[in-house]
């Protein structure tokens, strides 16, 4: 059996992942993992990742979770341009140090919105208007510090850009949305809809109640994330 990769792209670490496989043409075998049926907790997924988490990877007997291990694996296996992982130390710690900083700053804040105008609700939660408001200010707050500081006068990042429901993260910010635009012009607009369009879709879904309710089993580790939302 050959490279295979369990994701849900409803999951913005899945997509990354994804968008990197497909973008350097690794071949591999898209196992889906939908976590709204809690598939990710069934009893068929707990062998092949004990942390019941996506993304997972499989290659052979060798299995890796967590998506930017998966990321640096892919690069050294299937020896990617130099310009996803550089060679030199200094600029492959500049990508570090801002994936130490994404996974705090840009996955923990924008996923929130997820999480207050669909998650939330499927299992019938409000999440108090003062939270969301606090995280609309971090939310600018990580806006300013990405074009700042990691983006600065240059042409790319080393991450892909951020997606929050329901709010304009380009809006009043033309570093960032001609960034976007060179990106996905990169990466190419079909693999971006491709990869996107169930993310971009998913308000649309929720208001017409084609989501599928989460299992009961799903429901801890659901109000758990739902209640570190500060």
């Amino acid at each position: 059996m050959g490279l295979e990769l369990y994701l849900d792209l409803l999951s913005q670490p899945c997509r990354a992942v994804y968008i990197f496989a497909k973008k350097n043409s690794i071949p591999f075998e898209l196992r889906p993992v939908e976590l709204l049926k809690g598939q990710h907790l069934s009893k068929e997924f707990l062998p092949i990742n004990s942390l019941q988490r996506v993304p997972t990877l499989k290659d052979g007997d060798f299995v890796l979770s967590e998506s930017v291990a998966i990321l640096i694996y892919l690069s050294f296996k299937y020896q990617t341009a130099d310009h996803w992982y550089p060679s030199d130390l200094q600029a492959r710690m500049r990508i570090h140090e801002y994936l130490g900083w994404h996974a705090d700053c840009i996955h923990g804040t924008f996923g929130v919105c997820l999480w207050t105008q669909v998650l939330a609700p499927l299992i019938e939660v409000q999440v108090p208007e003062e939270k969301v408001k606090r995280n609309r200010t971090f939310m600018d707050r990580a806006l300013q510090n990405l074009e700042d500081k990691f983006l600065g006068d240059k042409a790319f990042l080393t991450s892909q850009q951020p997606v929050a429901l329901g709010y304009d993260v380009f809006e009043g910010r033309p570093r960032l949305a001609a960034w976007h635009q060179r990106v996905e012009a990169f990466l190419g607009t079909d693999l971006c809809q491709e990869t996107h369009g169930l993310i971009l879709n998913i308000l649309e879904q929720a208001a017409n109640k084609k989501l599928p309710k989460p299992p009961p089993e799903a429901c801890p580790n659901m109000l758990l994330r739902i209640s570190r939302i500060p």
